[in-house]
């Protein structure tokens, strides 16, 4: 993936810590659940991954650092903080504009919000829906509408569930996460909370849709500009594409259950196969419309 160097950041809805210790529902993205053995453990076990609302041990990177750091489109490609906030700038002013998205908030009487924060950190840090860490990776909380990264998940992804190392892939992840903060504003989100596992579950659904819409952005990535109007992202290959199906291929619900050493149990899952993570991000790419992601239309969200 190509970098427009000479592009302008902005850092302004960037963060390096999380808020309050209360609890809400974490939704668990492009990793979601995984990482160590323990937290698959508790995974398969349906137990309770968000963590306590106890004290911060957070050591992750602070406002400062970000905004004295990633100016330019040449910094994304030096640190993973700076290519968050280059991913984040691009999802927002694709959102922003998103035809249908426009039209159903103008229709509502409401203007775009993107997510309060975008939250890069190390170690652990505090968010309103309990602790953010690696173990439970990449998420969105719905509470405080923010999207919690920790920058250590991404060596996890590629060196214990074998995705490849790219950009693209990495921003993926980030797209993913953004993708249920648009299902927040549509209220499709709360869909995860009635139906939480299975197949065929409304988490399932949820989790494939975001998918979908990360696959929307990756199509228009290119298209997207800074508040100067030059382009953010140059190019995207076919082999960054490769990357980004790998990525998605990796954290699928199968693939982890297979890792683990325990057999494939679709009652269990709750983010979807590798296959369908696959097929949903490529049906975003190839999408004209949200309504092509509306994956509570079909019957078998893992097969179409």
């Amino acid at each position: 993936m190509s970098i427009n160097d000479n592009a302008s950041l902005d850092t302004s809805r960037m963060g390096g810590g999380g808020g309050g210790g209360g609890r809400g529902p974490v939704i668990a993205g492009g990793g979601g659940v995984v990482g160590i053995i323990i937290t698959l453990i508790i995974y398969f076990m349906g137990g309770d991954i968000t963590g306590g609302g106890g004290g911060s041990q957070e050591t992750g990177s602070g406002d400062n650092w970000v905004q004295e750091n990633c100016k330019k489109g040449v910094d994304a490609k030096k640190d993973r903080r700076c290519l968050m906030t280059l991913g984040e700038n691009s999802l927002h002013q694709f959102w922003s504009e998103q035809p249908d998205l426009a039209k159903a908030l103008d229709n509502a009487g409401q203007d775009f919000r993107g997510p309060n924060k975008v939250i890069v950190y190390t170690g652990q840090t505090q968010s309103q829906c309990g602790t953010a860490s690696n173990q439970v990776g990449p998420f969105y909380c719905p509470t405080d509408e923010s999207i919690f990264i920790d920058t250590d998940f991404f060596d996890i992804m590629e060196q214990q569930l074998g995705a490849e190392d790219g950009v693209l892939a990495e921003l993926y992840v980030l797209a993913h996460e953004y993708g249920h903060h648009i299902q927040n504003v549509y209220n499709v989100l709360p869909e995860a909370q009635k139906d939480p596992q299975g197949a065929d579950s409304g988490a399932v659904r949820v989790e494939l849709m975001a998918d979908c819409f990360a696959g929307m952005w990756m199509k228009h990535a290119t298209e997207t500009k800074d508040a100067n109007g030059e382009v953010l992202i140059t190019e995207i290959s076919e082999a960054d594409v490769r990357n980004a199906m790998g990525a998605a291929k990796s954290v699928g619900d199968d693939e982890i259950q297979k890792k683990s050493g325990g057999g494939v149990q679709p009652e269990a899952w709750t983010h979807g196969s590798a296959k369908a993570r696959q097929a949903w991000l490529l049906r975003g790419m190839k999408a004209d419309s949200v309504n092509s992601c509306d994956t509570f239309e079909v019957s078998d969200p893992n097969n179409i």
